[in-house]
């Protein structure tokens, strides 16, 4: 099906750092043709329920802007409420970039990470992920310096990839061609030392063998370890 690649091959990938003059942190990130703008502010009020606690939050926010696809969408915004899609994206991100973080040493504050897709072709929750945990290095590395914080912050590097079955192949990194065809889609959420964040699994009008998902989670395995491999070059870490 794939002319450009392998079945076992990630999209050109890439991340860009400052490009915004005034996030603590922010990042372009780019899976082939699906761009995301990702941006990390610190904010020193946190959610009322983790007044006194000593601890502090990462969350996280995503968007699509109106022509990221090939019709317009008007904004959420216009319609006053954000889609059941976008909120489990959002908490999505938010769990994954907590996952790696020690609440406890950024004190009573808050990292909000925003993720603004300006172009979509598949894959933009898992993206939104990998340029995540750049823009939020980014700021706490100047959390850090400002606030002179010697305990560590971050655990360990995390980043996410898509991967499926079409025609009972296995392939990584789907564009949205490949998902609207997939007969299963996955999404997957793993930390460098390759413990699970999340694994998002569904069949279309399909059933898949215990084989088959050890195959695509094979392919996602390898498929993180090279996008990890780029978000530690571009931080230099």
């Amino acid at each position: 099906m794939r002319q450009d690649r392998e079945f076992r091959e990630l999209r050109p990938i890439s991340f860009e750092t400052d490009i915004n003059l005034y996030a603590e942190g922010s990042c372009l990130v780019k899976f082939g043709n699906t761009h995301v703008i990702c941006t990390a502010s610190i904010d020193e009020k946190i959610p009322r329920w983790l007044k006194n606690s000593g601890k502090g939050w990462v969350t996280a926010e995503y968007g699509m802007l109106p022509r990221s696809t090939d019709i317009r969408n008007d904004r959420e915004a216009t319609k006053g409420k954000q889609s059941g899609r976008t909120q489990e994206i959002q908490r999505l991100i938010g769990r994954s970039l907590r996952a790696i973080v020690n609440l406890e040493n950024i004190g009573e504050r808050q990292i909000k990470v925003d993720c603004d897709v300006i172009q979509a072709d598949g894959g933009t929750r898992t993206a939104s992920i990998s340029g995540g945990y750049v823009a939020l290095y980014q700021a706490i590395e100047k959390l850090k310096k400002s606030y002179n914080i010697n305990k560590p912050i971050i655990k360990e590097s995390v980043a996410a990839v898509s991967a499926g079955i079409i025609n009972s192949q296995p392939y990584l990194d789907l564009n949205y061609e490949e998902d609207a065809k997939a007969q299963v889609d996955a999404n997957f959420v793993i930390c460098e030392s390759n413990k699970i964040v999340e694994i998002q699994i569904s069949g279309e009008e399909y059933s898949f063998t215990k084989e088959q998902f050890e195959q695509i989670f094979t392919l996602s395995q390898v498929g993180i370890s090279q996008i990890i491999k780029k978000q530690k070059e571009i931080l230099k870490i």
